[in-house]
């Protein structure tokens, strides 16, 4: 069911293990959209059954998933488009960035990609496709298996890579999967797993898959849902309320996998002043990572830290702003306009030059602000706080656990670097103008996916 109600209000799909939910419509919010009513009981996979994907071969699973990729490129049956035609009037991304996201979500389902993720990952196939033998220190020999979980996403929504990643990790852990519909993309993830299912009907991996929409925190639902006697782990994107919230179901049996809100910040280094053309270069990077998704994505730089005087970070700070203005693949040339309540601090930030600077307006093409200490709100929009310092390993104190991605100008200063920012809490350190999109196989977040989704057992 697509398309509008009688009302006006738009029709959001519901992918109930691998079928599209045909059951009557309630409404959300003020009117603002409909999706059919929930029954709990088709939502849950019985504990005493395995998964329909438990023993498909993984070999058969990432065929499964390539076609899926390919026929997301092609759109023939047009779901993307549309996805992309409901959700362009919900989403805060402009029209152009979710067109252009939409069209790279076919790189999750590559060949290549989903192999790295097995072997970086798990070790390889054979781990996820029975029992490996292992020899132990004494002589003994066990055997060790990532068995299927049983899996909760509460999925972000500001970005449509997020379902892509979610869907593919879920099935490469053979599991069964239940997403949470993002307010914000309720339209993404659907159309991913109805695109797998033209690939393959009723394919147990098909199967293995729901995607419904509650409201966040809705205990009448997530008291029923969030047990270990249906789910193993609870795999939570989103801000602190969400991770908060879905604390309080945390307990034996049941475990949180947390992608944490984070923020990301820069490094430039002294060698960036060598000439015009390095600086351009830095600024440039810099202003790629800074305006990635609109700055609505983690990775989004939005603390620059230049390693020079005041004078030499004005100058970057003055190029990094008219290249924040500027159209790449993952962000729009304008941004959202400034809001009323920041616009007023950064006004009075205007007015105490010399020891702040603020280039750029407040019409979402970038703004810069420089000042001698990070400021105390959240740049967001495409505003990004320049601060100079004496050497980048001041810029280390700037850094905890909260900081996921550190892109540093140029690569060499990433060596001296990075097992400090490490022990900061930092869990990427990137060149500048690459922290957007993670190369899959490696950690996210701090740790790696695919081996903290399965369920480990051991026969000693």
């Amino acid at each position: 069911m697509t398309g509008t109600t009688l009302d006006g209000a738009v029709a959001v799909v519901h992918v109930i293990r691998g079928e599209v939910d045909e059951g009557p419509h309630i409404t959300h919010g003020r009117g603002g959209f409909t999706a059919p009513a929930l029954d709990l009981d088709g939502l849950v996979w019985p504990r005493p059954e395995p998964g329909p994907a438990f023993h498909v071969p993984t070999a058969e699973i990432v065929d499964l998933l390539v076609a899926t990729g390919e026929a997301l490129k092609a759109d023939r049956g047009g779901l993307l488009a549309e996805a992309l035609e409901r959700m362009t009037p919900l989403s805060s991304l402009p029209a152009e960035v979710l067109e252009r996201a939409y069209a790279a979500l076919w790189r999750s389902f590559q060949r290549p990609s989903l192999h790295a993720q097995i072997d970086h990952e798990l070790g390889g196939a054979e781990t996820l496709d029975g029992w490996r033998e292992v020899r132990l220190p004494d002589g003994r020999i066990a055997a060790t298996r990532a068995h299927p979980p049983r899996l909760v996403h509460i999925i972000a929504g500001n970005a449509p890579g997020v379902a892509a990643m979610s869907v593919v990790r879920g099935a490469l852990t053979k599991g069964v999967n239940l997403l949470k519909l993002p307010s914000n993309d309720l339209f993404t993830a659907t159309a991913i797993l109805r695109t797998m299912a033209s690939v393959a009907p009723g394919h147990p991996v098909v199967r293995s898959f729901s995607a419904v929409y509650w409201r966040g925190g809705d205990e009448s639902v997530e008291s029923v849902l969030f047990r270990p006697q249906f789910f193993d782990k609870l795999v939570a994107w989103g801000g602190e309320s969400t991770i908060r919230g879905a604390l309080k179901y945390v307990g034996p049996g049941f475990e949180l996998v947390s992608f944490d809100p984070k923020t990301s910040i820069s490094m430039i280094g002294r060698e960036a002043f060598d000439s015009e053309e390095s600086l351009a270069r830095a600024a440039e990077a810099g202003a790629a990572d800074a305006a990635f998704f609109n700055q609505q994505a983690c990775v989004a730089s939005r603390f620059q830290f230049v390693e020079g005087t005041e004078e030499e970070a004005d100058r970057y700070a003055a190029l990094l702003c008219e290249r924040l203005g500027v159209a790449r693949e993952f962000n729009s040339a304008g941004g959202p306009r400034v809001p009323a309540e920041l616009r007023e601090e950064i006004d009075v930030l205007r007015s105490m030059e010399p020891d702040y600077r603020v280039w750029g307006g407040y019409d979402g093409h970038g703004l810069v602000v420089r000042s001698p200490e990070p400021v105390d709100f959240h740049p967001d929009g495409k505003i990004v706080n320049v601060v100079p310092v004496a050497a980048l390993s001041d810029a280390v104190t700037h850094a905890g656990v909260a900081t996921q991605t550190v892109g540093v100008y140029p690569d060499a200063r990433k060596a001296e670097l990075r097992d400090a920012l490490a022990c900061a809490g930092v869990q990427r350190v990137v060149s500048i103008g690459k922290a957007g999109g993670m190369p899959p196989g490696l950690s996210h977040d701090g740790f790696h996916p695919l081996r903290r989704l399965m369920r480990w057992v051991n026969d000693e």
